[in-house]
């Protein structure tokens, strides 16, 4: 039995390698240099204990960070579910040009996060406002990204359009896992849509409603790319997620071992929300 295995063993082997050099070493450095003051690019170094974690939860600029990305995350996952999820119904029907429709759908998820955010961020401050002003509408005259209220707007929304296109292709592989025959019987029994929706569809597809969610959420607190792109954290620091603080403090502003702490604390927030995601929603897969 053990000679079977044995080039399944070899087979693993260079990817468990990989994953270690690349993922889990780089880890477990971050977490060393989280008890030092090191910053980045000089030779000495002293070690601090846990001061670096200490000074987290009293710097305002990482409570602005957390605020921001906990915000994004919560908004962007419900209305990319829910609109996702409306989409994927409106492209199982027997429509004209379903497959047409499936593919103009799934096109934002084709392109890069960094040129969708480049291309938007041209809309905001050019072509927009132009609109605005031809067409006569006020709330379109001026670059949301340059107003330290709205600019999440405007950074939320981009996400959401680029987000439901990869849980809208989610969803159609649950729908159609779902037997036909239960739908020919609830038509049978004159069972409304919205009946039919809550009785069959969703407890049917839960399961994949339950990675949606998760997924959403994690992209969603791991935003960086999009920010980058389109606000760079501004209007000073109104749109600056944890990813980019700890990007820009980390690598641009000598605070490596500072915000090296912070990424630890990054990663327990984000495995604890995805932990308790699973467990709730996976107990309500079984409740539906």
């Amino acid at each position: 039995m053990k000679n079977r295995l044995t080039p399944y063993y070899w087979m693993t082997l260079p990817a468990v390698v990989l994953f270690f050099i690349f993922m889990t070493l780089p880890a477990l450095q971050g977490l060393y240099y989280s008890f030092t003051n090191w910053n980045g690019f000089g030779d000495t170094y002293d070690f601090i204990g846990f001061k670096n974690y200490v000074n987290l939860f009293q710097d305002s600029n990482i409570g602005n960070a957390y605020w921001f990305t906990i915000r994004f995350a919560v908004v962007a996952t419900i209305f990319i579910n829910v609109i996702s999820l409306l989409i994927a119904l409106g492209l199982n029907a027997k429509i004209k040009f379903r497959n047409f429709f499936r593919a103009v759908y799934f096109l934002p998820n084709i392109l890069s996060i960094l040129i969708v955010g480049y291309i938007f961020n041209y809309l905001f401050s050019n072509v927009f406002p132009l609109w605005g002003e031809s067409l006569g509408l006020t709330a379109l005259t001026t670059n949301i990204l340059g107003s330290q209220d709205l600019a999440w707007v405007g950074v939320v929304t981009v996400a959401i359009w680029q987000g439901i296109a990869f849980n809208t292709i989610l969803y159609l592989a649950g729908l159609q896992t779902i037997p036909t025959d239960l739908y020919e019987a609830s038509n049978l029994d004159e069972a409304g849509k919205w009946r039919e929706f809550w009785s069959i569809t969703f407890p049917l597809i839960a399961p994949f409603f339950t990675i949606n969610m998760v997924l959403a959420m994690k992209n969603s607190l791991m935003v960086f790319d999009l920010v980058v792109a389109m606000t760079d954290g501004g209007p000073g620091r109104a749109t600056q997620s944890i990813a980019h603080l700890i990007y820009t403090g980390g690598f641009e502003g000598g605070e490596f071992a500072y915000q090296s702490a912070n990424a630890i604390i990054y990663f327990i927030l984000i495995a604890f929300i995805s932990i308790i995601q699973l467990r709730f929603l996976q107990r309500r897969e079984s409740d539906v």
